[in-house]
């Protein structure tokens, strides 16, 4: 299998591209809420920092706080919420708030227990209440919880590592007030393919679809689920085909909300991309998305920079830009989001030589327009404004929210802890 570590901002990370990691031993379940305040930061003065961008929030090694926002951010009546993978009171993650300016307050620290471990992905937002995912922790792989905007923390259900999915590392969509989502692994075939499941916010799971055993339908979906006219779409990371050293290299898919699902694209690990690692996102009909690698012979081994491309609802697919892996960016692992019809996104490599990093490049924000245009905002450096944003961004009136996992001089380790940041464009 031919598998591509992006630059991801650990070891670990880097070995859930690789393959299932094992359930890791957890502690008992509880909720210690911490608050904690960094004033917000001036605005960097880097020459390679753009004038409109601002540090809101740096996080501490150690710190109860919480440590590598991998997730986006979601905002809820002006106030911005998101989730770490590290830190808080047993170093296992955090639920978090923070202010526009900076004020940021834990709401929930997963101790890693029957309460879970290492929420990667994005919240969602249902009348009020929070509901989200963690990777580990519940009996092991992983479990849906939710959580009041005051902190209260209520597990919703707890993968088994079985027939029923195991590792969900995606955000959940909310459509019609029942929550779809997806998991890395698991699934009835024991093949370890990945899930798509359906769940009420009163906790009863459904398996709608389970990848594989030939994986000619997908392989690991990471990515979320968006509805569109009824029909919801996705994309898996690897399947679809035979190329990329066997393994396929991705596709895009429907899934109907009883399970009939349909392959609408199949990568084919040329200039088209390969490995779409992001949330899809719908401007007027047509999807548009991103893949970490592919388009053309640049990057790691030659296999691609990545692209952004759009596919039809009836499967028709077209590279709207292909990176060069320079100051362009290179490896998109984030959705994209649309404001007024330009596309908005970010990359975890590329951005110039300004990434004080040793032997890397520290990511960009990007615009793109839906004719193929590229516009570099923001190239990441690694301090003092962040290295490698994970995740997609978060436009709130005009100016975009996002989080880097690594840098910002907060950690002791030169890995560092991340970011919170604003843009505007």
């Amino acid at each position: 299998m031919r598998i591509l570590a992006l630059g991801l901002y650990s070891g670990a990370m880097a070995a859930l591209l690789a393959g299932c990691l094992g359930s890791q031993p957890i502690g008992a379940p509880g909720a210690i809420p911490q608050s904690g305040r960094l004033a917000p930061a001036p605005k960097l003065g880097h020459p390679l920092t753009s004038p409109s961008y601002t540090v809101l929030y740096r996080f501490h090694k150690g710190d109860v706080n919480g440590a590598h926002p991998q997730a986006g951010l979601i905002d809820v009546n002006g106030t911005l919420y998101g989730t770490t993978v590290d830190g808080g009171s047993s170093g296992l993650g955090t639920v978090y708030s923070i202010s526009p300016s900076g004020s940021e307050k834990v709401l929930y620290s997963f101790v890693g227990g029957s309460d879970g471990a290492t929420p990667e992905a994005e919240l969602v937002n249902v009348n009020g209440t929070l509901y989200g995912t963690t990777y580990y922790g519940g009996s092991g792989a992983g479990t849906v919880y939710s959580i009041s905007t005051s902190g209260g923390e209520k597990v919703l259900y707890r993968f088994t590592a079985g027939t029923d999915g195991e590792n969900p590392r995606a955000e959940l969509i909310d459509a019609n007030g029942t929550l779809y989502g997806t998991t890395q692994y698991g699934g009835v075939s024991n093949c370890a393919c990945g899930t798509v499941f359906s769940i009420s916010t009163a906790g009863k799971h459904k398996l709608l679809h389970d990848f594989g055993p030939n994986s000619s339908d997908g392989l690991e979906p990471q990515a979320g689920l968006i509805a569109v006219n009824g029909a919801l779409y996705g994309t898996t990371v690897y399947g679809g085909g035979t190329g990329c050293g066997g393994a396929g290299c991705g596709t895009v898919f429907s899934i109907s909300a009883s399970g009939a699902e349909k392959v609408l694209y199949s990568f084919a690990a040329g200039s088209d991309g390969e490995q779409p690692n992001g949330t899809l996102v719908d401007v007027n009909g047509t999807l548009y998305g991103t893949t970490g690698a592919g388009g053309g012979s640049g990057c790691e081994l030659g296999f691609g920079c990545g692209t952004v491309y759009t596919v039809t609802t009836t499967g028709t697919e077209k590279v709207l830009y292909s990176f060069a892996g320079g100051s362009d960016g290179e490896h998109p692992t984030a959705g994209l989001i649309d404001v007024n019809g330009t596309l908005y996104g970010t990359t975890i490599n590329g951005g110039g030589s300004g990434c004080t990093y040793p032997n890397l490049n520290c990511g960009t924000v990007f615009s793109v327009s839906t004719s193929g245009a590229e516009t570099v905002l923001h190239s990441f450096t690694y301090e003092p404004d962040g290295m490698k944003p994970w995740m997609r961004l978060l436009n709130v009136n005009g100016t975009l929210y996002g989080t880097t996992t690594s840098g910002g001089r907060g950690c002791i380790r030169r890995d560092h802890c991340g970011v919170v940041f604003a843009l505007t464009p």
